[in-house]
């Protein structure tokens, strides 16, 4: 039986009324409800649709017809958006810590809507608040309550003009006064401008500030975050001392206000610093409960991880998106056929399935990969709340922060060169504005940048495998993570001396040959539970063996035309 909502008659799963794609549903081979159920869940099922029918049905989320908005217009309507969307309390702060899970399908149906409310909404929420809430103490914890109440309107300032992943070269000064108890913030130039920070153009009206801070007697203990009271809540004038302002037209999610800010001499409260990885006294003596810098940095900036997560997860719904799209329009879009008869719809064409249904298989790998990803992530954030300084705590979150490095680059580039295939295979009528395809590509395009350059993110990855693989070579030990994603490094001098051996093209085609010793056991106790092998070949004459990197270019993934894209992963 299909569920139904609560108190409705409507079942969760109303069948979709006859249309041109109704002869394909018909001919599945399984249930597309029952898959969605497994994928996600009857509460979440729920939740995402008590989401889609409150949007469907206020006037203030149509849909504007005819010409575009123009950008003040765009963001002045984002901003109500974003108000009516904490008006409907799709999430409360408790559900944040009672069902994480719930964060990240909040964000995707938000995204889905539009990205610009999706970034507004969680840049406020998750990016700021969170940055207080896993930084800052009791002392801070009234700025969550006037978050949600939107009391206060937030944003994340970290990146300057002249530095982004260089977080350590970041040059915002904060100068502790003794005598005031006070931190002074400063922004010595103009390439110390904090820049390219969502909702700050606009309507912030408060900023977490990284800067470096110094004591008296000029020792500086690095970065630091810092709540920074930007503009008047009621006026949304500056702050004296304060510049900031709106960067202007971008070329996608203009409905996010991302702007700049300098500080000149701007001076703040002594419990302003968001003081639980380190804290100053009264008199302006340093106190820290992490001995190594690098440790404290790494918590100070956990939200950064949070961030990366979180575009995989957006990478994820804008390929969907493109995906579904392509794949409908190609089930209905009829070319050629046989003489005389009615013409084929193109998906029943090889090329075609050759160009999307390899992107249809990452979207659902990939929207695994995000949701564990962010799970692992949660439980690791709840350890350091806890105040868990273990050992396995500390490589979990060296982990956590390798595979998000990772993940972001494969999640974004499969996006944007997914959403471009779709775009093309959709031909002419892919190149309409009213398909949404250019959105999506132009509303991705910015996953493979910000958050960290993807090629700098990928050399993290690879920098903390090689450390791995450093530390084994010294003291012998064994490679081995809490999640397990680097356990396979264990076997890695049997991977490389691994040679493929086959006598037929058949060989060729079957990846068991290709994979290290416990794997093929694998597959043989479970060889009852696999596909038959669809293509048979007569044997060659002789036996073929080379080395395995002379496949690497044949085993690439239509559309994924780089191999480095894939480096470290």
């Amino acid at each position: 039986m299909v569920p139904t909502l609560e108190g409705s008659p409507d079942p969760l799963f109303p069948d979709f009324p006859r249309g041109p794609l109704h002869a394909y549903r018909a001919r599945a081979s399984f249930s597309w409800k029952e898959l969605s159920l497994f994928l996600e869940g009857e509460d979440m099922l729920r939740y995402k649709k008590s989401i889609f029918s409150a949007l469907e049905s206020d006037p203030l989320f149509a849909r504007p017809h005819g010409a575009h908005l123009s950008l003040e217009k765009y963001r002045e309507l984002n901003f109500l958006r974003c108000r009516r969307i904490f008006e409907y309390d799709f999430l409360s702060a408790e559900d944040v810590f009672r069902s994480p899970l719930k964060v990240l399908m909040f964000s995707n149906c938000l995204g889905m809507y539009d990205w610009s409310l999706a970034a507004k909404y969680f840049l406020h929420t998750m990016v700021f608040g969170s940055a207080i809430y896993n930084s800052g103490s009791e002392r801070h914890f009234e700025y969550i309550q006037k978050v949600f109440s939107m009391e206060i309107f937030g944003c994340f300032a970290l990146t300057e003009v002249s530095h982004g992943s260089n977080t350590k070269a970041i040059r915002t000064t904060a100068h502790y006064d003794p005598a005031t108890e006070e931190f002074i913030i400063h922004s010595p130039d103009f390439e110390a401008a904090k820049f390219w920070v969502g909702n700050m153009g606009k309507t912030a009206t408060h900023a977490v500030v990284f800067a470096q801070l110094y004591v008296p007697g000029g020792q500086c203990h690095g970065l630091h975050p810092f709540v920074v009271q930007i503009r008047d809540p009621k006026t949304l004038l500056p702050m004296p001392g304060v510049m900031v302002g709106d960067m202007g037209k971008k070329l996608g999610q203009n409905g996010l206000d991302s702007g700049f800010a300098m500080f000149h001499q701007v001076r703040i409260p002594r419990q302003n610093l968001l003081n639980r990885n380190g804290d100053v006294t009264p008199d302006g003596t340093y106190l820290s409960p992490f001995k190594d810098v690098r440790e404290r940095l790494g918590a100070s900036l956990g939200s950064l991880s949070l961030g990366r997560v979180s575009i995989i997860g957006m990478s994820i719904v804008n390929l969907q998106l493109a995906v579904s799209i392509a794949l409908r329009f190609s089930a209905t879009r009829r070319q050629f056929g046989p003489t005389q008869e009615e013409e084929i719809p193109v998906l029943e064409y090889q090329l075609q399935q050759w160009r999307l249904l390899p992107y249809l298989a990452a979207a659902y790998a990939l929207y695994h990969f995000s949701k564990s990803l962010f799970l692992d992530l949660v439980e690791q954030q709840q350890g350091l709340l806890g105040g868990d300084r273990s050992a396995r705590q500390a490589e979990l979150g060296h982990e956590i922060h390798a595979l998000a490095s990772a993940g972001k680059p494969l999640a974004s580039w499969t996006a944007q060169q997914g959403i471009q295939e779709c775009r093309e295979a959709c031909g002419g009528h892919g190149y309409l504005a009213m398909n949404r395809l250019g959105v999506l590509r132009d509303d991705n395009d910015p996953n493979c940048t910000y958050e960290g350059d993807n090629n700098v993110l990928l050399l993290q990855t690879s920098n903390y495998l090689l450390g791995l693989l450093a530390r084994r070579f010294q003291g012998g030990a064994r490679l081995q993570s809490p999640l397990k994603t680097v356990d396979f490094l264990e076997a890695y001098p049997d991977i490389l001396g691994q040679r493929f051996t086959g006598s037929s093209f058949a060989d060729c085609l079957d990846s068991a040959g290709l994979l290290p010793s416990s794997f093929a056991v694998y597959r043989r106790r479970n060889r009852n539970r696999e596909p038959k092998q669809w293509l048979k070949q007569e044997s060659s004459p002789g036996q073929a063996s080379f080395p395995l990197s002379l496949l690497r270019p044949y085993r690439q993934q239509p559309g994924n035309t780089s191999a480095g894209h894939h480096t470290g992963l």
